[in-house]
């Protein structure tokens, strides 16, 4: 493979919502390189079919807003950073409108907002069932017209390259650099240098053999800030949500939150419902609790599925409201209008993440984390359904505020900064390796660090993913990267990350239930911290 160097003012890597969005805020200040790793409207964003959610409407309040937030996240919330995102919300929206994202809207014209569980008002503003595609769909267009703006497709991050990785500027605090970035398409590792460098890289559902997310979510972005060193937090709070359509030909296809949001009923095989035995909110409890019951029904039963009910709603709304769901479920023969649809949990959101302060920054100088690979403190044990993509705009924006003032940061003298180095690697020649482990990774965590845990099954996991991890190390060293490589090995970095997560939270609160440790404890009642 060849190498070549590319030099740029700022580096995104990531093209879901906060990468384009602090890309649009600083075009202005500097060049601008999104780095990503398929096309640039593949990411989570691009799947997320709920919306955001924000205080809009006459019978909403902030501090609703804010309570939600904090009873979903199970104590662990940081409030100071919750309020300041809740009160930001109003004028997220106001900057989504002006790069072009359009809101579904009632016959007077007011927003139509949806609602979904562990809210108490309608606040969610969506289009349709389309809000993340449109959202994308927006922004890639602003950033496209953009002469600053350069998009590098089909472009994979390997590696940070940090001072201290690179052992200069001893003492000095550790400073990113760049990135070591694999041109898919031409074969060949090039340089990334950026003055400032944003992860936006999204989560790590791929991590299970279940999950909501897109093939790309192998959590990159986390896997290669914690080996350059950046701290990490709360990896053991997996959202997993609740309702997946379960069905052998639709891969990764979710069911909205807001279709329960919108009374849809969740029933046992035999019909009858069962969400009033685990939480008065039945449907509308967050989601934790949701998928844990169905879990527990599914086990108890021996069952591949439970039923999301939609019958009883008018036809015509249904099909305004959920035009993506109801065109889809057709093509898989399904009428959600006549016929309940099967659903099963899958691996959905990750509340932990890269640690940021307020402006988005790691412990690493100029390196800044936004959208779900970041840890805030916003969503703590459990998020509150459509506070996602709420954060991502909030801290995005923060991060942008600050990235400019950072370009006249002493660099790095030329020459310093090598490239790429194979060593004496060949070329792969048992692709099937990589996939077997990849599947061995995501069955066992789905099993053993999964909905439900106990101590058995982390010790169990941990001692497995140490050797999982030592076999790829040998791969890593022995063969030419290959996407498929890097993503093996970020997935089993972040498996392990999970595990040892889970291992030192023994309690259950929010996401985290271990059956050894059933009640929440005051004792943990705050973040789990992992320092490389």
């Amino acid at each position: 493979m060849s190498a070549s160097e590319e030099k740029f003012d700022f580096l995104v890597l990531g093209s879901g919502i906060a990468g384009l969005i602090y890309a649009l805020e600083v075009a202005q200040h500097g060049s601008v390189a999104i780095i990503t790793k398929k096309n640039s409207a593949e990411s989570n964003t691009n799947y997320a079919q709920g919306g955001i959610a924000s205080v809009i409407g006459p019978d909403d309040n902030l501090e609703s807003h804010i309570k939600d937030t904090l009873q979903a996240g199970a104590g662990i919330c940081h409030e100071e950073v919750v309020r300041r995102v809740v009160k930001e919300g109003p004028t997220v929206v106001q900057n989504l409108l002006h790069w072009g994202v359009e809101f579904s809207k009632d016959a007077s014209g007011e927003f139509d907002l949806g609602r979904e569980g562990g809210h108490t008002r309608r606040r969610v503003l969506h289009s349709g069932d389309f809000t993340g595609h449109n959202i994308e769909t927006a922004l890639i267009q602003a950033v496209k017209a953009h002469s600053n703006i350069h998009i590098f497709e089909h472009h994979f991050g390997i590696d940070l390259i940090t001072t201290r990785k690179l052992e200069i500027e001893p003492h000095q605090p550790n400073r990113v650099l760049g990135a070591y970035v694999l041109n898919v398409n031409e074969n060949k590792i090039q340089t990334f240098l950026g003055k400032v460098t944003v992860l936006c890289t999204g989560g790590a559902g791929k991590v299970y053999l279940y999950t909501s997310n897109p093939d790309i979510a192998t959590g990159d972005g986390l896997a290669m800030a914690y080996r350059a060193k950046a701290k990490v937090a709360n990896l053991e709070f997996v959202q997993f949500h609740p309702t997946c359509l379960f069905h052998p030909q639709a891969k990764n296809f979710l069911l909205s939150e807001a279709m329960r949001g919108e009374t849809g009923a969740l029933r046992l095989q035999n019909g009858e419902t069962f969400m009033e035995n685990y939480d008065r909110r039945k449907e509308l409890a967050p989601r934790d609790i949701v998928a844990r019951a169905i879990d527990f029904e599914l086990k108890k039963r021996g069952e591949d599925y439970v039923l999301l009910d939609m019958t009883h709603i008018p036809s015509d709304y249904l099909e305004e409201r959920f035009p993506n769901i109801h065109a889809t479920l057709i093509k898989y023969g399904m009428d959600m209008r006549v016929d309940p649809i099967p659903v099963v949990p899958a691996a959905h959101y990750m509340c932990g993440g890269v640690i940021v302060d307020e402006n988005s920054e790691t412990h690493i100088q100029n390196l800044f984390a936004c959208g779900e690979v970041s840890f805030t403190g916003f969503h703590g044990g459990n998020r509150l359904a459509s506070n996602s993509l709420l954060e991502a705009v909030v801290y995005a924006k923060a991060a942008a505020r600050v990235g400019p003032s950072r370009l006249d940061s002493p660099q790095t003298n030329a020459g310093v900064v090598p490239p790429w180095d194979p060593g004496n690697a060949i070329d792969l020649d048992e692709a099937v390796v990589i996939k077997q482990t990849w599947n061995e990774i995501r069955e066992m965590m789905w099993n053993y660090v999964g909905i439900v845990r106990s101590r058995k099954r982390l010790n169990r996991a941990k001692k497995r993913i140490d050797l999982f991890r030592e076999e790829i190390k040998e791969y890593y060293f022995d063969f030419r990267v290959t996407p498929d490589l890097l993503e093996l090995r970020n997935i089993a970095t972040v498996a392990d990350l999970i595990i040892q997560s889970g291992q030192w939270r023994k309690e259950s609160r929010g996401l985290h239930y271990n059956l050894d440790y059933p009640s929440p404890s005051e004792m943990f009642r705050r973040d789990t911290l992992l320092v490389p």
